[in-house]
């Protein structure tokens, strides 16, 4: 009896003195509306050239937040474009760097193994004060840096309320 309780009240003082120090974490994301505002936008830019795209924004965990797919996108742009967001989310840079990075570091080669990666331009990470709150992707141009063009019309009509 005395070594339960002993034991009981060891396990609740380590307990608690773990949990003494633990801090509520404040997580930001971005919105939906601003998703949804910047796949507009961006699939808007690519129209106004002539490229028929999908557009994807990705929140902080990598979950689809908003897409849209331009009339006359091809069917594989939706899967591209979300996919972009999520690797420029993950890796917290521009896909069209890490294609570079990947051409030249042969270490870096087996990015492309790892699942929903996609190692193409068009992906950009969507920045709050330096922290990264989503993604952003674009799939259906003819080229990844017209796709990242598209993509830097997007975070550029929400820039003004990422603050």
């Amino acid at each position: 009896m005395i070594a339960r309780i002993t034991s009981t009240l060891i396990f609740t003082i380590l307990a608690s003195t773990g949990n003494a120090h633990a801090q509520i974490r404040t997580v930001r994301d971005i919105p939906t509306a601003l998703a949804v505002e910047a796949v507009s936008a961006a699939v808007a830019d690519c129209s106004s050239k002539g490229y028929s795209v999908s557009a994807a924004v990705v929140d902080r965990s990598g979950q689809l937040k908003a897409l849209q797919r331009a009339d006359n996108a091809g069917p594989h742009t939706i899967e591209t474009s979300r996919r972009k967001a999520y690797t420029s989310l993950s890796l917290r840079t521009s896909t069209a760097k890490l294609m570079e990075t990947t051409q030249k570091n042969p270490a870096a080669a087996n990015l492309v193994y790892i699942p929903d990666f996609m190692l193409l331009g068009g992906g950009l990470p969507i920045q709050l004060e330096g922290e990264i709150i989503g993604g952003i992707g674009i799939g259906g141009a003819p080229g990844g840096h017209l796709d990242e063009q598209c993509a830097e019309a997007g975070i550029a009509r929400i820039k003004d309320r990422l603050k």
